[in-house]
């Protein structure tokens, strides 16, 4: 690295760019691995035959934010949320469980709302079956589409579930239409699709849906786990409870999970102190198939970490550590940019150079944490950009204002406020902290304040033209050029370019105006004037002077000038 220009110590982090350019150096070929893509290759278990179990299966609803989801498995389960979600958009993946014939079929909750695709997109990556709703009164929506395609990249099975048939406009066969469009030809018309039309609203078919469900399940599925084996599963969701701490709701793939096991998901461990299930009863155990709520970890997992029992606490503590710290390094390497150099950052100081707002953003759940730094990040201009330099789940304390006043940075809520210290630490340095229960005022928020970072955008204006038609000289003056002003208007001290044939010869400025003997401040068109350019005088008959002025004009959004 001294021989590229690079100054770095032996226990240094490096960025991936600045590991290539050293393979690249000494010849030899690298695979570049982080542990969150280590978290992602599947994991393999030789079970024998006779431990396998049937299981549930674990159902996502998906589909357009407004197409009835939530009151669908409200119906199912029967159990009213839709009052508690905000603007009646589900917030946070809960997971619950329904009944049918005897056999249960978990149901994931993933949001519907645009901003939690990410969300949305890691409940397809759980799941067995994906259930698509779609209204029967309007059809398939981009966000439809969207929900077909997270399904099929995860490639899991789409039952339809056209929804509100109820309704006056209901047409379920032009959905079908819509949806054949997509490659989810019905059964019924000689395709592979299970489609139920359904009113969740009057609960009515929801049997004929959860009948397809495990029809599905069961023809294309082979579902079954190992109920003896350690468990291991997905966290769905994960916050900090003012009461209990923080609480994690894992979904239970394999194994049996119990309270007093040791459990690490990512760079949380912990001891199992108490499982709840979806209904909030207590239980000591829960099996392959469960969404059961987990007390007893150090700290919120993050959602979508792959949660396991381990041996005992030690090893829990172990794991954990080792992955935080590979964590951090790997974040600390990534964002030390590559290359730096006295070059680079002379660049990044001249005028126009890129500005970032810096920003803590905390929320009261690890998907809202996500969905509102996806949102943020959308937002770009080639002169300001958002900084997100960190991240959490829990109310806002005074260490995020002294994490922010050290970073110059504001702190921005979602669904959390700042505790009484965190208030009076950051009037006492100076941060500014915004909370919000809603992304999009959230975001266009942010975007208002990148626009005050923004530099004015400078504008010229054609005031007027005057044509040379005849020459003065005047001594300790210099060149006085009559002219004839042919449009507009011409003003002392307005910039001025000097046009002759078509070319622009200099740049200058009107230093005197006058109209025969008098000095002026403007002449307007058709009337006579004399001219004297600021430091030029070799203006000539015919030559054309074009007045113009500059302006700032202060940017009221983001699109680029």
């Amino acid at each position: 690295m001294m021989g590229l220009g690079e100054m770095v110590t032996i226990t240094q982090s490096l960025s991936d760019e600045a590991v290539q350019v050293i393979a690249g150096e000494v010849k030899r070929d690298v695979t570049i691995r982080h542990v969150a893509e280590e978290d992602e290759l599947p994991e393999v278990y030789e079970d024998a035959e006779e431990d396998l179990v049937a299981r549930p299966p674990v159902v996502t609803i998906m589909g357009h934010v407004d197409h009835g989801k939530t009151t669908l498995l409200d119906a199912i389960r029967e159990a009213s949320v839709v009052e508690t979600e905000a603007g009646g958009i589900t917030q946070h993946i809960g997971a619950y469980q329904a009944q049918h014939d005897g056999r249960k079929i978990t149901f994931l909750d993933t949001p519907g709302h645009e901003a939690f695709t990410a969300m949305r997109a890691r409940g397809a990556k759980v799941t067995d079956i994906a259930v698509l709703v779609v209204a029967a009164d309007d059809g398939v929506k981009p966000q439809t589409q969207e929900s077909i395609a997270h399904a099929r990249a995860a490639e899991v099975p789409i039952v339809v579930a056209v929804n509100k048939i109820d309704k006056p406009d209901a047409d379920p066969q032009r959905v079908r239409q819509e949806l054949v469009n997509e490659d989810l030809q019905p059964e019924e018309w000689g395709g592979s699709t299970q489609y139920s039309d359904v009113s969740a609203k009057e609960k009515q078919n929801l049997d004929d849906l959860l009948e397809k469900v495990l029809l599905v399940a069961d023809a294309e599925l082979e579902l079954t786990a190992n109920p003896k084996a350690e468990a291991s599963g997905p966290i769905i969701e994960s916050r900090l409870d003012v009461g209990r701490g923080p609480v994690a709701t894992m979904l239970i793939h394999r194994g049996t999970l119990r309270v007093g096991d040791a459990i690490v998901a990512g760079d949380a461990w912990g001891k199992v102190r108490a499982l709840h299930t979806y209904r909030g009863e207590k239980v000591r155990e829960a099996g392959p198939g469960d969404p059961v709520e987990i007390i007893g970890f150090d700290k919120p997992p993050a959602a979508g970490e792959h949660a396991r029992v381990v041996e005992n606490d030690r090893q829990a503590r172990h794991l954990a550590q080792i992955r935080g710290e590979r964590v951090r390094r790997e974040q600390l390497a990534q964002r030390r940019p590559a290359g730096v150099s006295l070059e680079t950052l002379f660049s990044q100081m001249q005028e126009g150079a890129v500005q970032d707002l810096n920003l803590v953003v905390k929320a009261d759940v690890d998907g809202s944490v996500e969905a509102a730094v996806s949102e943020l990040q959308k937002i770009q201009h080639p002169e300001v950009r958002v900084n997100v330099i960190h991240t959490g789940v829990g109310g806002i304390s005074e260490n995020d204002v002294m994490l922010a006043a050290a970073s110059n940075a504001m702190i921005v809520g979602f669904n959390v406020r700042p505790n009484a210290e965190a208030r009076a630490s950051a009037e006492r340095e100076g941060v500014e902290i915004r909370t919000y229960d809603v992304i999009y005022r959230l975001t266009e928020e942010i975007e208002q304040a990148l626009v005050g970072m923004l530099k004015p955008v400078t504008t010229e204006e054609t005031i007027g033209e005057a044509e040379v038609r005849q020459l003065f000289r005047v001594s300790r003056l210099g060149t006085i050029a009559g002219s004839h002003v042919t449009s507009g208007v011409v003003r002392r001290g307005a910039k001025v370019r000097v046009v002759r044939e078509g070319a622009v010869v200099q740049e200058s400025s009107i230093a005197q105006l006058k109209r025969f003997k008098d000095d002026v401040r403007e002449v307007e068109e058709g009337f006579e004037c004399g001219i004297l350019l600021d430091g030029f005088n070799d203006v000539k008959e015919g030559d054309v002077l074009e007045a113009y002025e500059v302006r700032q004009v202060e940017r009221t959004d983001l699109s680029a000038a």
